[in-house]
């Protein structure tokens, strides 16, 4: 496949992301893009669908992946576009929830833990529901532990709600392997997701 090479192997997240997104707006219209891990796949894949690529991806074994992207109706490369354009947002604003932290507020951790899990419950019930909630730090924890919690959150998900998840921080944890609701992420998605939301909202 002719085009531009991106080798990020061993790039930490979301270094990838970005890469491909420099790539993108220099004006790119073909990439191969290798990664050396299943996360870094998922976000370099995600994030070129949201800028209307196409994405073909081929395990190499030992955890290699290649990514052959083409530049798609929502992408004009800038060599062929004739001038500048604005370019819409990816994802339009929406309420969006951040989880930071496996408690709500300070004091007692197990009374901190129950006060989050009925908060995350009582999301449901509580209008408009968000358009996605991100877990980041200790609160990655919640999507990897059994609770009603994680009940909730399987539900707002089925209802449509994105929920987004720290790559970086599951790592820290050793938890990437024990997720059960919602989508890894990275930061370059966890900022572009609370920059462009119509409100943002956390547990104290």
């Amino acid at each position: 496949m002719s085009g531009t090479m991106l080798d990020c192997r061993g790039l930490a997240c979301p270094e990838p992301v970005l890469r491909v997104k420099d790539a993108l707006e220099r004006g790119a219209a073909v990439l191969a893009v290798v990664v050396d891990n299943e996360a870094a796949c998922q976000n370099v894949q995600r994030f070129a669908g949201t800028r209307g690529c196409r994405v073909e991806v081929h395990p190499q074994g030992e955890g290699v992946f290649r990514l052959d992207i083409r530049a798609g109706q929502g992408q004009v490369p800038a060599a062929a576009s004739g001038g500048c354009c604005c370019e819409a947002p990816a994802h339009p604003g929406g309420l969006v929830y951040v989880i930071a932290s496996d408690t709500m507020g300070r004091g007692d951790d197990l009374l901190g833990r129950s006060l989050l899990q009925t908060y995350i419950q009582t999301i449901a019930k509580v209008e408009p529901l968000p358009q996605r909630i991100i877990f980041y730090n200790s609160g990655v924890r919640v999507v990897a532990t059994e609770s009603d919690a994680l009940a909730a959150l399987q539900a707002l998900q089925a209802k449509g709600v994105e929920i987004l998840v720290c790559g970086t921080c599951l790592d820290f944890y050793q938890l990437k392997s024990a997720i059960q609701v919602g989508q890894i992420s990275n930061m370059f998605a966890i900022m572009d997701a609370t920059i462009h939301a119509a409100k943002v909202v956390s547990p104290l």
